[in-house]
């Protein structure tokens, strides 16, 4: 029902073509036992995802991002249960057509954390920083080693340089002023990032996008969106943390940092923005405060440190 998906094109085609979605959709849930429930596709996200009832959600992964899938189901079975917020239970996941993958997954209760955030009291918020900080310790403290294997990078020194060397290409493409873009090498030639043993669970990206809070005692339900999870350096989640979560406040980080037990220090978070898979500096120089001067130690002050 779902045409093969392997190409930007094929995805810009059919993708966005909820009638040409929604009949896949609605044959698999019927394949699944799920005929008659009400399906409605979210508006947010990379992958079409759609409510099945008040209970399910499906998840879509066409074959140019059907290992997302797989990674995904792999990591959510591993962390049923192992957070202090749930995360999705897998209720049941694999091929469907064409290279398509799915997960069908249990429904998080609880509104969008950066929908619900503006009507939230500074108080509420505060302690949802907290409760946020205290769940990503609780992610890193886990074992990640029955996910090797399954979760990339298989190395993570390597995949950091292989980000270092398109560092400046990525942010050109994004369209970063040449001012910006000259200071990039020696940057990150003057941040040692720490190699070594020490390697977590990453969600990769974690923000008030993939965070939901109970609207009525303005608490966290859930966290979401596994599909690019790594295994790599703690640090390397923080830039998410920063962007998303406290958006340059030093007095939300200061509180993220005391739940999660430990700070980082803030050219260190600020090297790994530039080297982030999804990095896109022009854009969160449009998100954020601007720092006080056009350099790199400039915005790491303003934006990943505590205050």
């Amino acid at each position: 029902m779902l045409p093969l998906v392997e190409t930007d094109e094929q995805w810009d085609a059919v993708v966005p073509d909820e009638a040409v979605m929604r009949r896949g959709a609605d044959d698999l849930c019927a394949r699944l036992g799920l005929t008659g429930l009400p399906l409605t596709r979210f508006e947010a996200g990379s992958q079409p995802v759609y409510a099945v009832g008040d209970e399910h959600v499906l998840k879509l992964f066409p074959a140019a991002s059907a290992e997302d899938g797989v990674t995904e189901a792999r990591v959510l079975t591993h962390l049923e249960g192992r957070l202090p917020v749930p995360t999705p239970e897998v209720r049941s996941a694999g091929a469907y057509e064409n290279g398509w993958r799915y997960i069908l997954m249990s429904r998080l209760p609880g509104e969008d954390l950066a929908v619900a955030w503006p009507g939230i009291p500074r108080a509420d918020q505060d302690r949802i920083v907290t409760e946020a900080g205290a769940c990503l310790a609780a992610l890193h403290a886990l074992d990640p080693g029955p996910l090797a294997g399954a979760v990339g990078p298989g190395d993570w020194d390597t995949f950091v340089g292989e980000q270092r060397a398109g560092a400046v290409q990525q942010q050109r493409e994004h369209g970063l002023a040449e001012g910006w873009l000259e200071q990039i090498p020696d940057f990150l030639d003057s941040v040692e990032l720490p190699t070594g043993p020490e390697r977590a669970l990453l969600h990769t990206e974690f923000m008030r996008q993939h965070l939901v809070v109970d609207p009525r005692n303005r608490s966290l339900t859930g966290l979401l969106d596994f599909e690019p999870a790594m295994i790599g350096d703690p640090a390397y989640d923080f830039v998410a943390v920063g962007l998303f979560v406290t958006r340059a406040d030093p007095r939300l980080m200061t509180r993220f940092t005391e739940a999660y037990g430990r700070a980082f220090a803030p050219r260190t978070v600020t090297a790994y923005t530039l080297l982030h898979v999804y990095s896109d500096l022009p854009w969160y120089l449009r998100e954020l405060p601007a720092p006080p001067e056009a350099t790199f130690d400039s915005l790491a002050g303003a934006w990943f440190a505590a205050g």
